[in-house]
């Protein structure tokens, strides 16, 4: 058994070249850039209108000819004399001998001449051509992850193709007889079973979306054939349950049988200590625990930093911070743990219902306190390492 520090320092120093991608723009958001993208246009393309109004071209007198209008998308264009101006809208082009746009609010308009309440600004209301980006310049660089935010920019500067890494390929594998989906009829000594449901889900979280689900029995060969089968055809496998010791427990035989090689089996902490880590030349495997939350806490803490690595993402995990305990707080044994909690404001509460197979209090959770394994009592207010949960 080895501490957490040492299992998640085995995770860090996991090497992992991300594979590159070509995907279309509109179903690249959550991946990440391999490359640098570089504007193919200045932004804006030419000089904008910010403001509906009036481009003019400025005299010595606040009173103005109208001799025309330009919406946006519109080609015309116009010369305009000191002393006269266009109507002009929000995003249109801005004639070049305009000096300066005077918003709506502050013009009194009659039949084609307008008074100008006001002093005029050279240059007011008017977007440089390239004012946001100049052609040739870089977009966003590479290992940059893709927003709505940024599949837009990149949108508005023509982009329709990019490359970015490519997300794994995974695999769930649950085992347990007493495991059924849910949906049918509960039979006496039957469990409904989530984990698959729930890790699919915080993968989907992660924008993963190569996901495929097996089941199997408690029974060794057809264990032993399902992971050899996950492992031919997928970069990540996660096993839930049947990693420890118990009669029906297959799932390290069938891994040490397969030459999987073992990187760490069994963590100093609570929940989640049996859990198992391991890789061949082109798989990582992870054994996780059966019972919920213990699985969904391993998957957090422990598998997440090896998906980033996969995805090309330069993090180590949850995002990390310290809270200060709203009650004082007593650890029992000698295990390291990892507690469901909430976050308020500049604070955290460990919240009852710890128990590695409760999930109840996992749905209403925002984060995980760490206690390390030779600490066992904290005082109320006192500083504790905090994780952030996925919302």
């Amino acid at each position: 058994m080895i501490s957490v520090s040492e299992a998640l320092s085995i995770i860090s120093n996991i090497s992992y070249t991300p594979k590159a991608t070509t995907i279309a723009l509109k179903d690249a958001n959550g991946l990440v850039l391999s490359e640098d993208i570089h504007s193919p246009i200045h932004m804006p393309p030419f000089r904008q209108s910010a403001m509906d109004g009036y481009a003019v071209s400025p005299n010595n007198s606040n009173t103005y000819e109208i001799i025309g209008e330009v919406q946006a998308g519109s080609p015309k264009d116009y010369t305009l004399l000191p002393g006269q101006g266009v109507r002009i809208f929000t995003g249109a082009r801005v004639p070049e001998s305009a000096k300066s746009i005077v918003i709506q609010e502050k013009v009194q308009r009659s039949e084609d001449r307008i008074t100008v309440d006001g002093e005029i600004l050279i240059n007011q209301n008017i977007r440089s051509a390239g004012e946001q980006i100049q052609k040739g310049a870089v977009a966003l660089t590479k290992g940059t992850k893709l927003t709505p935010a940024g599949i837009g920019f990149l949108a508005g500067l023509g982009v329709t193709e990019i490359n970015a890494y490519s997300s794994p390929t995974v695999a769930i594998i649950t085992t347990g007889d007493e495991l059924i989906p849910p949906g049918t009829e509960l039979k006496e000594g039957q469990i409904y079973e989530s984990n698959s449901i729930q890790l699919e889900a915080a993968l989907r979280q992660l924008h993963i979306k190569k996901i495929q689900t097996y089941v199997v029995h408690d029974e060794y060969e057809q264990t032993k054939k399902t992971i050899e089968e996950a492992i031919n055809n997928h970069e990540l496998v996660l096993i839930s349950g049947g990693i420890s010791v118990g009669d029906y427990d297959f799932v390290k035989k069938a891994l040490t049988d397969l030459e999987i090689k073992e990187l760490f089996y069994k963590v100093k902490q609570k929940p989640g200590k049996p859990l198992f880590f391991g890789s061949n030349d082109t798989t990582h495997v992870f054994g996780l625990p059966g019972n919920p939350a213990s699985s969904l806490t391993c998957f957090y803490i422990y598998v997440l930093p090896i998906i980033e690595k996969m995805r090309g993402i330069n993090t180590s995990g949850l995002e990390r911070t310290s809270k200060a305990l709203t009650a004082d707080f007593v650890k029992k044994g000698d295990r390291a743990q990892f507690l469901k909690a909430k976050i308020a404001d500049q604070s955290v509460e460990i919240l009852e219902g710890q128990s590695s197979s409760m999930l109840y209090t996992y749905a209403i959770a925002n984060a995980l306190v760490y206690i390390p394994e030779n600490i066992n009592k904290i005082p109320k207010g006192d500083l504790v390492e905090t994780f952030i949960l996925p919302r």
